[in-house]
């Protein structure tokens, strides 16, 4: 729940796992005030009940107690957050079981049993390079408004190709696509792989909206498997939030891009399943690699971001010349 000062107007985290804040009417929570960007900042909760603050990009900024924040951060209880002239508290009591809390004359509420299923899906991470570097170089309110810029075109691109953010972790994003029981068709591989190549080149592009002192790499880990599955949502977008190592090994693979010098790198189940696109070792060189928490070598999958984006053309060419002509 948030409480502004100003007004003693209280604006419940209700009925949804994502808020957006801002002056435009297309916001869950819209603020009169002419310092807040149009589309300002994102309140966002896990499964595990946190709860993170994420700026979008705002001109004048998101602060936490004070502070600029230009990567995602976790709130607690009693936060001070300030957005433009506008300064709101966030509260989040502490969940009482049932039997030990006053809910006056309803007594008999069973408690919600989570429910987790195994599912078959694919997991992806990516993550900005160099960002550390970047810190260090680049204006706090610059940085801000840059970072904060990617992570809303990320969510709008994981969105417009049929995921959404399953985590923010710092300076990185976390996706997951649900598939059948039993299988992964070329058309949910089609696209992931357009969303991975539109999130790189989105992100080689923000330097000419921001005075970045390089240009913005990503790396990006992809694995597919099953996964215990919970849905902690109750509305049009659910909470799915995987457990398991098919989750584990898509960072390690993420990671395993430093390594190995690319900028892409899928587990074996991944590149079978994009195998059925045509894609072959011309495009995904096969590897193997020591991964941190693994005994064993794993094999991997890797290409650079171009080796993607040819593969993705020559696709589209072929299909449009499939096309029947009427």
């Amino acid at each position: 729940m948030l409480k502004t000062d100003a007004s003693q107007r209280y604006l419940p985290l209700a009925g949804n796992n994502c808020w957006t804040v801002g002056r435009s009417d297309d916001n869950n929570f819209v603020l009169g005030d002419r310092w807040i960007s149009r589309n300002h900042a994102m309140l966002q909760c896990m499964d595990t009940g946190e709860y993170y603050l994420i700026d979008l990009g705002s001109r004048n900024g998101s602060f936490l107690n004070g502070r600029r924040v230009s990567v995602p951060v976790t709130l607690h209880s009693g936060d001070a957050i300030t957005f433009g002239q506008t300064e709101l508290k966030f509260y989040c009591p502490a969940l009482q079981t049932v039997g030990s809390g006053d809910y006056g004359e309803n007594q008999n509420f069973p408690a919600t049993a989570a429910l987790h299923v195994r599912r078959l899906i694919s997991v992806l991470v990516v993550d900005i390079r160099d960002y550390t570097v970047m810190t260090r170089k680049l204006d706090e309110k610059v940085l801000s408004e840059a970072i904060g810029t990617w992570f809303r075109y990320a969510g709008e691109i994981i969105n417009d190709y049929g995921s959404w953010v399953d985590k923010y972790i710092g300076d990185a994003v976390m996706a997951v696509w649900i598939h059948g029981k039993q299988e992964v068709t070329p058309q949910s591989m089609l696209q992931i792989s357009k969303a991975v190549s539109e999130l790189n080149r989105m992100t080689s592009q923000l330097h000419k909206e921001f005075p970045l002192p390089f240009p913005l790499r990503i790396g990006a880990g992809l694995n597919t498997g099953y996964a215990m599955v919970g849905n902690a949502g109750s509305s049009d977008r659910p909470d799915y939030t995987p457990l398991g190592d098919t989750v584990n090994a898509a960072f390690r693979f993420e990671s395993s891009t430093k390594q190995l010098g690319l900028d892409i790198s899928v587990g074996e189940t991944t590149y079978a399943a994009l195998e059925q696109l045509g894609v072959s070792e011309q495009t995904f060189k096969r590897y193997s690699v020591n991964l941190k928490g693994y005994e064993h070598p794993l094999i991997t999958h890797g290409c650079a971001f171009s080796d993607l984006e040819r593969f993705l053309g020559a696709y589209e060419r072929q299909n449009e010349d499939a096309s029947p002509d009427y």
